[in-house]
């Protein structure tokens, strides 16, 4: 199953969104997140969060037609963004894009990129999704694959430590078992030579961010 998540981050190309969410789509809204499914008439099958900065008269009209609301306290050792996540593989979501969690704050756009390297999200892919750019975290023995067009960038940048074994088929500039060293740039601004690339990583966390061309 795939969840789509709004969080209270930037929504870049608000008239694509509806493109993206697919019928079957369990949708989530993390709090503040609330305001974009309000603001493009999208209605969430649950809402998570403190939700002290949410209107109690919408909040009850969607109680009313169906959507589960989980409060939390405002004072708690997790963001609504990874409450909403938790709670999207709890209902059993393999796949989840993740839509507004960048831009608003610095510190919340780290923390929410660092989110698909816990270890209990290993088995779940995250995409974070902003405008035509979109990340991803490739884990340890692993490969993955980005469809897009020729001419697209796709940026690669270890977290934490030296990637191993990195292999990279169908781009601009190649590589075959090397090493990107953790906080180099050597990873920056590859280019897809054909429709499709594919990362292939052997050791390491590497963060994959595809940005198409349109």
């Amino acid at each position: 199953m795939r969840a789509v998540i709004f969080a209270n981050g930037v929504l870049n190309n608000l008239q694509d969104i509806h493109d993206i969410i697919l019928p079957d789509d369990l949708i989530i809204a993390a709090d503040g997140g609330m305001t974009h499914c309000r603001a493009l008439d999208i209605k969430p099958s649950v809402v998570v969060g403190d939700l002290d900065s949410l209107d109690p008269d919408y909040l009850k009209s969607l109680q009313t037609s169906g959507t589960e609301i989980i409060s939390y306290p405002i004072n708690k050792d997790q963001t609504d963004l990874e409450i909403a996540l938790r709670k999207a593989i709890d209902l059993g979501s393999d796949e989840i894009l993740l839509l507004g969690a960048l831009g608003a704050r610095w510190d919340m756009t780290i923390a929410n990129l660092l989110l698909s390297a816990l270890p209990e999200f290993s088995k779940v892919t995250i995409r974070l999704i902003d405008g035509h750019q979109e990340i991803i975290l490739l884990k340890g023995r692993s490969e993955l694959t980005f469809k897009g067009k020729k001419g697209d960038m796709l940026s690669l940048i270890p977290l934490g430590q030296e990637a191993y074994g990195v292999t990279l088929r169908g781009l601009k500039y190649p590589l075959e078992n090397d090493v990107l060293r953790f906080g180099a740039t050597r990873g920056i601004s590859n280019v897809l030579i054909d429709d499709s690339a594919t990362v292939y990583l052997k050791k390491g966390l590497l963060l994959c961010i595809h940005i198409s061309k349109n």
